[in-house]
């Protein structure tokens, strides 16, 4: 595993995945989804610093990364893309189950089929660029 490269892919990936959440969602008729928010100032169990917010939004993108890089790729089927968003899909059930319960939002987003939809598109296109940058490794 390229450490350092992994590292980029986990940076890259986020940021693609924050951009489509926050400008493309809404065009799309999804609401908006601002991390920054969310794990920061709207965070229900500990409200912090908008920019912290991000800040462990990225990190948890680089240790996704780094996860991805050093224990799953290569052991699911595909591609390193198809692999980065099968990847990808058990981080967003994680998300779904553990992560938005605890921002409040409920199991599977309370069952607001937008922010469901919202949360698939973001971290499916998380996994293909995670895996695509990787996969370059």
């Amino acid at each position: 595993m390229n450490t350092s490269k992994t590292i980029v892919a986990g940076v890259a990936a986020t940021a693609v995945m924050s951009v489509v959440a926050m400008f493309v969602a809404p065009m799309m008729g999804m609401p908006k989804m601002d991390f920054g928010h969310m794990l920061g100032t709207g965070n229900p169990m500990m409200a912090m610093p908008y920019a912290a917010g991000w800040m462990i939004h990225f990190v948890v993108g680089i240790v996704m990364a780094l996860v991805f890089a050093a224990v799953v790729r290569g052991r699911l089927p595909g591609n390193s893309i198809v692999q980065g968003v099968l990847y990808a899909l058990v981080i967003f059930l994680m998300a779904q189950l553990l992560v938005m319960p605890m921002m409040g939002n409920g199991v599977f987003s309370g069952g607001n089929m937008q922010l469901i939809m919202g949360s698939l598109i973001g971290h499916v296109v998380f996994g293909a660029v995670l895996g695509a940058v990787v996969g370059k490794s």
